[in-house]
């Protein structure tokens, strides 16, 4: 343990106070990362574990980590819904994303996702899935923001390993367009019954859509 030295101690030697050892919960996958290192550095214990849901565990919170890179690519095959639900099952938790300080989150991707639908998705996480998001400029910076979650958190024995949620495939078609601003679980539920599945909705003409739903089908046109 870290030793802090009273100064206001009558004693005439110096008593050393104990500051309690927080250990840090990180997923077997993280073991290469550069946080993981930052983390140790800062004099956090870390301990590797086969995590079913999150990246990191700091006591009661539960943290998604995500590079930019990684946070478009789960958008396009809609990882990030089904780990949005997973990390809810713990008392807390928010979503990092890390990079700002060496990517552009917002310019049009080679992958196709244009950048207000990447606009989109951060408002549905925010608004709908009400998972807090924290932007971080680098590996350094997310080791930090950790630690000093890690100073703040009382100990509290939880679960490590909750089960993954898992959905059947309207659930998980329904989940998706619920992610899109504005249409919530009803007009999910109309848009699935009129066109079957998401590909037929793309690709419907927006005045077809605009019948069945109204304003919202703006929307839509955010795909590119």
């Amino acid at each position: 343990m870290k030793e802090i030295y009273n100064i206001f101690s009558k004693n005439r030697e110096i008593e050393k106070i104990e500051e309690p050892t927080v250990t840090i919960i990180a997923d077997y996958r993280e073991k290469n990362s550069l946080v993981i290192a930052e983390m140790m550095h800062l004099g956090l214990k870390v301990e590797f574990q086969a995590l079913k849901v999150a990246d990191y565990i700091v006591n009661n919170t539960a943290v998604e980590r995500k590079t930019i890179s990684d946070f478009i690519s789960s958008m396009i095959n809609k990882r990030i819904f089904r780990q949005l639900e997973e990390i809810k099952q713990y008392p807390n938790f928010f979503l990092i994303i890390e990079g700002f300080e060496k990517h552009e989150l917002y310019s049009d991707s080679k992958e196709g996702m244009s950048s207000n639908a990447v606009r989109g998705m951060l408002l549905s996480i925010i608004l709908k899935y009400r998972v807090p998001i924290i932007f971080t400029k680098n590996e350094e910076d997310t080791a930090s923001f950790i630690y000093v979650l890690a100073k703040k958190q009382a100990k509290k024995e939880i679960a490590l390993n909750p089960k993954k949620k898992s959905f059947d495939v309207h659930e998980q078609k329904q989940f998706i367009l619920e992610a899109f601003p504005g249409i919530g679980p009803a007009t999910a539920k109309k848009l699935l019954k009129e066109y079957k599945n998401i590909k037929n909705i793309i690709n419907a003409p927006l005045e077809d859509i605009e019948k069945l739903i109204g304003k919202k089908a703006q929307i839509f046109k955010l795909i590119d």
